[in-house]
Parts: structure tokens; C-alpha cells; sequence
């Protein structure tokens, strides 16, 4: 059983905590983010740290003790120094574009693919097969990389598609003749 709620949280230089009753406020650089912590479980600040005790000894209260901790974790990280996906296009003629606040993407189709870029996130393109997605929250950050790589999946044979930089692509062996 993991023992991740054992560990406090440390709030680095540059991030305010406040916790009033069940909900956690952060501040940083990068904004505000506030977490409601569940009921079973309760968040002190104590010397730049959070702890995250369950109040009681029954398996629900341990399993939000690690979940609590973990999004914490992800919510301090998140307001002082953020969250970066990094996606690569794969493929000939495969080109991406930030046009205003629509991200432009040529992925071989006949028509091109405009996705709004939300106002919470950033997205930038450092070279035409790159795309750069930032911003304070993990959870929106891999969800707007997992839409934008749904356009078009990295498929075995070839490898050609849009995927994330650190993801391996699995391949497949063409026809025998």
C-alpha cells in the first residue's frame, strides 16, 4: 500500500497557502487555485508544509489521505512553477499554428483542424511539428494534450499521428508477401 500521505507538502518561496475549514487557497506566480479537501480527511499548515492526517482509521479515510495529498501537491506545484505537455506531429505535411486563440492544426485530412486554445491554458508552437501546452492546472493540461492528440492517434505502422515527446510508439510489422 503506498504511503503517499505520509509526507507533508512543501510550499516553496513565492506561494501563499491559507486553508480555512475543508478548503486549501493557493497563490503564486501562475494565479489562484483553491482544493476542497474531502471529509475524511484534515489539512494543517505548519512551517511552509502541509500535513494531511485522516481523521479516522477506516478505508475510506485512507484513501482520500493519499488522493488529498497527491492534489495538494499538484495545486502548489501548480500555482508556482505550472505544467507542461509537450506534443509532437509526426508525419509529411503534418504542421501546426497558433493563430490568435485558435491552435490551427494540418494533420492529413482534407479540411484543417481549429481548437480553440482555453483562457486558463497557453499554447505555443517553438517549430511547426511542436506544440507546447502550459498552464496551472495538471488535470487541464493533459486534458486539452489528450484532445489534441485525439485528432489524430499515433498509429503502429508508420508511427505518424501526434503524440506526446516522452511517449514510445509501439510498432507493428508490415505484410509478408
Amino acid at each position: 500500500m503506498s504511503r503517499v500521505g505520509k509526507y507533508p507538502v512543501d510550499v516553496p518561496s513565492g506561494v501563499t497557502v491559507t486553508i480555512a475549514g475543508n478548503v486549501v487557497t493557493a497563490k503564486g506566480k501562475l494565479g489562484e487555485m483553491t482544493y476542497s479537501c474531502p471529509d475524511e480527511v484534515e489539512t494543517t499548515l505548519e512551517e511552509n508544509r502541509i500535513w494531511v492526517r485522516p481523521k479516522a482509521e477506516h478505508k475510506q479515510a485512507r484513501q482520500h489521505w493519499g488522493t488529498t495529498r497527491a492534489q495538494l501537491s499538484n495545486v502548489v506545484k501548480g500555482v508556482g512553477e505550472g505544467f507542461t505537455k509537450k506534443l509532437e506531429l509526426i508525419g509529411v505535411g503534418y504542421k501546426a499554428q497558433v493563430q490568435g486563440k485558435t491552435l490551427v492544426l494540418s494533420l492529413g485530412y482534407s479540411h484543417d483542424i481549429n481548437y480553440p486554445i482555453p483562457d486558463d491554458l497557453k499554447i505555443a508552437t517553438p517549430a511547426p511539428t511542436q506544440v507546447e501546452i502550459s498552464g496551472a492546472s495538471k488535470q487541464r493540461v493533459g486534458q486539452v494534450a489528450s484532445e489534441v492528440r485525439g485528432f489524430r492517434p499515433p498509429e503502429p505502422y508508420k508511427g505518424k499521428g501526434v503524440k506526446y515527446a516522452d511517449e514510445r510508439i509501439l510498432r507493428k510489422e508490415g505484410k509478408k508477401k
